[in-house]
């Protein structure tokens, strides 16, 4: 049984410790946040993610896992210290470290036996670099310790799978002892290890989520195009994931990227290699993209509506994406505070993320389900691709409407499905009106015979 203390219980230092801990380990999880920290000891939990509870709950009564917000208690026989905490955006795109540098000094006073120091956070390059000073400057023993970077690559809603079957587990240190002892620990979850130095460790993370933030603004460039040519983006993917060099993932066009992750990540990579001196014009249409969508949807619900001035519009989801109740940069934020901007009133329904919403839009009418979201409405729009949308009784919500009128950001539902009930439907991409006829024009084609 390894000794591992955790450092920070957001999303990926939670996860962290509880699948460590039901790998067998016992697990001290730490975080300055006392009302957090007295929470989890009370079994509640400060983030939403499926199956998390019961794993948290389960490796508590076992032993194997606890909570403390001091240092002095989570390192007494720490063989491993994770850093998990927040590495959010500076004034220019930035990552700002105040967090990390705050839990590498803690780490430092407070280590008492020889350490691996394991940063999981996204972290600029030459961080881990930085990270090794700190403690050398403050730990108060002479006590030997060592670096390694292990950048998480979890998704929210599936992040206790993604924990425990990987595709890959990277590992950067200028120590190969210490690399091959975090190794051990992963060795249970069965996965491919790639073992680098520090710097190319943390390069993996950033480049790895900028490709697939790629990707998604690649295919909403590509529903533009097929909304102007009457082509299915859906079906375009599809034909496009088949391909093994494509993939099918992160190939659904609608209103972009939000979360904690990519939008933070891309920012700091541009941030990177403009202080490098190299032009991330890539990375910048990245972003441009994806800012764009959120613009696009409010273009077509006032284009479908003929203006929002008086109208009532309800949000169908409210979360960055289903299965979470993250808030950060989702659509929903900017695209409710832009319809209330216009003269619209603004109801939202989400399954999860009701909560953490609500602070955040104090201006929008939070309801209790689909259906008193859709009564009274003028217009929906489905933000959040949540499976319980896909299974409501659309006759009902039609009928509960003022207007049957739906912009389907996420591309949930088929439109000839939608025409037949009676909707004025609109998707993302979607060329086809449900009746075999193209939207837009055929494109001119150069040098016809």
């Amino acid at each position: 049984m390894k000794q591992i203390t955790v450092v920070g219980v957001g999303y990926v230092g939670l996860v962290t410790a509880a699948c460590f801990s039901d790998l067998g380990n016992k697990v001290v999880a730490l975080d300055i946040d006392e009302e957090r920290i007295e929470g989890l000891k009370r079994g509640e939990m400060p983030i939403y993610e499926p199956g998390l509870e019961e794993l948290v709950e389960r490796n508590v009564a076992a032993g194997r896992l606890a909570f403390t917000t001091s240092y002095k208690e989570a390192m007494k026989e720490a063989e491993f210290a994770f850093i998990c905490v927040a590495t959010p955006s500076g004034g220019d795109g930035e990552a700002d470290l105040k967090y990390v540098e705050s839990a590498a000094r803690s780490i430092a006073e407070n280590m008492q036996a020889e350490l691996i120091v394991i940063n999981k956070s996204t972290v600029p390059v030459g961080t881990g670099d930085w990270v090794s000073d700190i403690i050398k400057e403050h730990k108060k023993k002479s006590i030997d310790f060592s670096v390694v970077s292990c950048p998480e690559f979890l998704a929210e809603g599936v992040a206790i799978q993604g924990f425990m079957n990987p595709a890959r587990t990277v590992l950067g240190s200028l120590n190969k002892e210490a690399a091959d002892k975090v190794a051990q620990l992963h060795l249970p979850l069965r996965s491919p290890i790639v073992i680098t130095d520090l710097r190319t460790a943390e390069m993996i993370k950033y480049a790895s989520n900028a490709f697939l933030a790629t990707k998604i603004s690649f295919i909403n460039e590509i529903a533009n195009v097929c909304e102007s040519l009457g082509a299915d983006v859906k079906e375009v993917a599809a034909g496009m994931g088949f391909d093994p060099r494509i993939g099918s993932q992160f190939l659904g066009a609608g209103l972009g990227y939000g979360g904690s992750c990519f939008p933070k990540d891309v920012k700091a990579l541009a941030f990177m290699a403009e202080e490098m001196g190299h032009e991330p014009k890539i990375l910048e249409s990245v972003m441009a993209t994806n800012d764009s969508r959120r613009q696009m949807a409010i273009r077509r619900i006032t284009q479908m509506l003929g203006g929002l001035e008086g109208k009532t519009i309800g949000l169908m989801g409210l979360a960055f994406k289903p299965n979470t109740d993250d808030m950060r940069d989702a659509p929903s934020i900017d695209i409710a505070e832009a319809l209330l901007a216009a003269g619209a009133s603004v109801k939202g329904y989400d399954p999860v993320a009701m909560e953490a919403a609500a602070p955040l839009l104090p201006d929008v009418q939070m309801v209790d389900d689909a259906y008193a979201l859709a009564e009274g409405c003028d217009a929906l729009m489905v933000v959040t691709e949540w499976n319980e949308f896909i299974q409501l009784d659309l006759e009902q919500v039609r009928d509960l409407m003022k207007t049957p009128v739906m912009f389907d950001g996420r591309n949930v539902y088929e439109p000839g499905k939608m025409a037949d009930l009676g909707f004025d439907y609109a998707g993302v991409g979607r060329g086809y009106n449900g009746n075999g006829e193209r939207e837009g024009a055929p494109a001119k084609q150069a040098n016809a015979a």
